[in-house]
């Protein structure tokens, strides 16, 4: 697997919001655990979690995502990936966004800082010892601070079927706009039980790791948390998906569904 592991936790930053809604799905304290697997094979787990922090003297939530390959996968090509992102805690938007990734030996170790008033991000690639400032878009988002962007500001009560919407992020040195579709709703199995589900489409450029544009799937719990339960990819070696293992400090009660 030549991307990162945590690669179908972080493509969630692709969903954007499809309206305002003053709602706030999660808080510090919150921690997830996804089992990364092809079929009954475990490629790696990863991890995200919300923390308090300050930024130039502003409260933030400081979320960390870390995984790292495991079992026989480790021995054949060891994957080692670091994120982390500081928000806003009112309008959830990246003040700092940190990279530091080993996959199969090809490493980076990049730190962007945006300066929303002048619509622009410092760019710090560590590993070359180099500084660049690019434009953004307005309403930027990074690759972690999209998903919990979305988690605030989607209405569930007003999807529909085939609904489409975009976001602007900034990843590495570019500016992109992903399109996601809503599927509809559906409940899946897990081993916490069975959780009834949002499910969506994200659009993503079709290279060398995904089969189509159209090859990624994922759900999200239909609750106030609106937490990542499950993401399933075709990419070209095979299918692969990350399921919800293990999670703590939910803001809201977890709930499943009974027959």
């Amino acid at each position: 697997m030549k991307k990162s592991i945590l690669l179908l936790l972080i493509i969630l930053s692709t969903f954007p919001s499809f309206a305002q809604e003053n709602h706030k799905a999660f808080d510090s304290g919150e921690w997830f655990r996804f089992r990364i697997h092809y079929g009954v094979f475990t490629a790696s787990y990863a991890t995200l979690e919300v923390k308090d922090d300050m930024i130039n003297n502003t409260p933030v939530h400081h979320i960390v995502g870390a995984g790292k390959s495991t079992g026989l996968l480790s021995v054949f090509f060891k994957v080692e990936d670091y994120y982390e992102t500081y928000i806003d805690k009112d309008e959830v938007k990246p003040y700092r966004f940190i990279r530091k990734i080993n996959e199969g030996g090809h490493t980076k170790d990049i730190e962007i800082n945006f300066d929303h008033q002048q619509s622009q991000a410092l760019v710090f690639n560590k590993k070359h010892n180099t500084k660049k400032t690019f434009p953004i878009k307005s309403n930027v988002q990074d690759m972690m601070s999209s998903f919990y962007y979305l988690r605030n500001s989607i209405k569930t009560s007003s999807l529909k079927k085939g609904d489409e919407q975009y976001v602007n992020m900034f990843f590495d040195n570019e500016n992109y706009r992903f399109k996601l579709k809503f599927l509809g709703r559906e409940v899946i199995r897990t081993k916490m039980g069975k959780i009834a589900c949002l499910k969506f489409r994200p659009y993503v450029q079709a290279d060398r790791v995904f089969k189509e544009e159209e090859s990624m799937t994922v759900w999200v719990s239909d609750d106030d948390n609106r937490m990542p339960v499950r993401i399933k990819a075709d990419i070209l070696v095979g299918s692969i998906k990350a399921d919800l293992d293990a999670f703590k400090g939910l803001k809201y009660p977890f709930k499943i569904v009974v027959n």
